[in-house]
């Protein structure tokens, strides 16, 4: 379901897949190829959201704001399953795990992984680069080369598969 709130209509790419029971409300953009999966709500009522190429938003996540804060989720990020993100900046290539929440003014660094279940306070930076987790999230360590390999594998898998759903879409 994409609806408007008033006088914003989302914006979305051609190339992006929506998956079924999806809601996008209001000020939203989302650039081509990405994917927005299962039960998914992203709410642009507040203040925008910019969702950048080749964004995979896994089943079940939440995203909105708070006024005058917009939600930006740059180039390749990954977002798993069941997140909340509100009114915070992710990076280019930043993946946020599965049950994690993301608050007002964080900013994830360029590349910087998440881990499952992790909590962002406001405001909170994590640079680019390193694993953080948990409730609050604190840097574990740098990645290392298999961390990257993964996180630029899932950015592909995330973005075929989108692909090919929004092609089985195109047959229906």
């Amino acid at each position: 379901m994409i609806y408007p709130f008033g006088e914003h209509m989302p914006k979305i790419a051609e190339s992006v897949f929506i998956a079924d029971f999806v809601t996008i409300t209001g000020d939203v953009m989302i650039d081509e190829g990405s994917s927005i999966w299962f039960n998914t709500v992203i709410r642009g009522d507040i203040a925008p959201t910019i969702i950048g190429k080749k964004v995979s938003i896994q089943d079940n996540s939440v995203i909105h704001q708070s006024p005058n804060i917009p939600m930006i989720i740059e180039d390749e990020v990954t977002i798993g399953h069941q997140v909340i993100l509100h009114s915070a900046t992710i990076r280019k290539g930043a993946l946020i795990g599965m049950g994690s929440i993301i608050l007002d003014g964080a900013e994830i660094g360029e590349g910087a992984y998440i881990g499952a279940g992790s909590l962002v306070s406001p405001g909170k930076v994590i640079p680019p680069g390193v694993l953080a987790f948990g409730r609050p999230a604190k840097v574990i360590r740098e990645l290392n080369e298999e961390d990257i390999k993964d996180m630029k594998r899932i950015v592909q898998s995330y973005y075929e598969k989108g692909q090919y759903y929004k092609s089985l879409q195109r047959n229906r």
